[in-house]
């Protein structure tokens, strides 16, 4: 072969290894891009799932999941649990937040937990033995509010209307399903045709936190006589002691709730009313006049006191047919507990300090020398 031969021969070679290079980068390239977009795709999948993994599985849920969380449990088997059981999504992403957080010291036990919570709630909930998550909204029932005026704070903290709840409060078909529900808490004598709300006083005032946007109307009372059912429990002992139902607990109570000032001695203004329905006098309490008339009055007035209605304590026996208000816990203690006197009036002084007496003489001069 003569050296032109070669020389064409080498050229020849180098093409082919230009065009093989070529192919060689381009494969390469294509591998890299691969590559490239794969790890992209997972690091996006990866972030979004993690993402979602720190989420609540349903922020909407109400469904309530127990948890047991076994004595010695670290927080490995509780991711795991957790996981089991529903609460979360990934126990290894629950493992290294928390561990992230610093967190740890969580008790054993046995709690009620549900998809809505955060990581954030759930882990409060294992530290401190409780189950914490952050409601929505609440709504506050302060103590010593007929079903009226609670209706109106139903109307400006829900989307439901005052005119709806009191539909409600007073459809024959709730009221049974609370009696069905709530046995230990109502008897028959809700029933008392002379009764204006047979729910009133059953209301128990406090703050109602709610975890769900727009819980029915239903599930709002409900809580709140759950909450009276709750309290009342505790107190059946006493009750059987007394002979006294719950119905007239509450009545009572909510007398003295209706009475009270920011320095009133509700024990003894329950010793006076004790003491009154010994002898059969007439509690003659202004609040039940007002509730009477069915409207508020800075003043009653004599001819008040002679209304003819079964809540009128002027006009009737013992106690009205049933509660005024919504009494809270310290006066419904005070209506069990009362003071040990033999008072039989009071007043109360325009800085609200009880003035008490036994005899109407007695009670005569207190009017002379605290309100004249």
């Amino acid at each position: 072969m003569d050296n032109e031969s070669k020389k064409q021969e080498m050229i020849e070679k180098m093409k082919q290894r230009k065009k093989e290079g070529k192919v060689v980068r381009r494969i390469v390239g294509v591998v890299t891009l691969v590559v490239l977009l794969l790890v992209g795709i997972v690091g996006v999948s990866g972030y979004f799932y993690v993402k979602s993994a720190l989420q609540p599985i349903d922020p909407e849920s109400t469904t309530e999941i127990p948890v047991e969380i076994p004595m010695g449990s670290g927080i490995s088997s509780i991711s795991t649990i957790l996981e089991e059981q529903g609460v979360i999504k990934n126990a290894r992403i629950f493992k290294y937040y928390t561990k992230f957080k610093n967190e740890s010291s969580f008790q054993a036990g046995n709690y009620t937990m549900s998809q809505a919570m955060t990581f954030d709630e759930i882990i409060e909930s294992l530290k401190t033995g409780k189950v914490y998550r952050e409601p929505i909204f609440t709504v506050t029932v302060p103590e010593g509010l007929t079903l009226v005026q609670i209706s109106e704070i139903i109307g400006k903290n829900t989307e439901f209307t005052a005119e709806q709840f009191m539909e409600k409060i007073v459809d024959p078909q709730f009221i049974d399903k609370m009696v069905g529900e709530f046995p230990d808490l109502f008897t028959d004598e809700i029933k008392d045709g002379s009764i204006r709300y047979a729910l009133e006083g059953y209301l128990f005032p406090a703050t109602y936190p709610f975890y769900e946007k727009n819980p029915s109307l239903e599930e709002i009372i409900t809580t709140m006589i759950a909450q009276t059912n709750t309290m009342v429990v505790e107190y059946k002992p006493l009750l059987e002691e007394k002979q006294m139902t719950v119905h007239d607990l509450l009545t009572f109570a909510s007398l003295l709730e209706e009475e009270a000032t920011a320095q009133t001695d509700r024990e003894t203004i329950a010793s006076v009313f004790y003491n009154r329905l010994e002898i059969d006098m007439p509690l003659q309490t202004d609040p039940t006049v007002l509730y009477a008339l069915g409207s508020h009055k800075d003043r009653v007035l004599y001819e008040d006191l002679e209304v003819d209605n079964p809540y009128n304590t002027y006009v009737i026996q013992g106690l009205p047919p049933g509660p005024i208000a919504n009494a809270g816990k310290i006066s419904i203690d005070a209506a069990l507990s009362p003071t040990d006197t033999e008072y039989l009036y009071f007043l109360a002084d325009a800085e609200g300090n009880n003035h008490f007496a036994k005899t109407y003489d007695e009670h005569l001069q207190n009017i002379d020398k605290f309100l004249r």
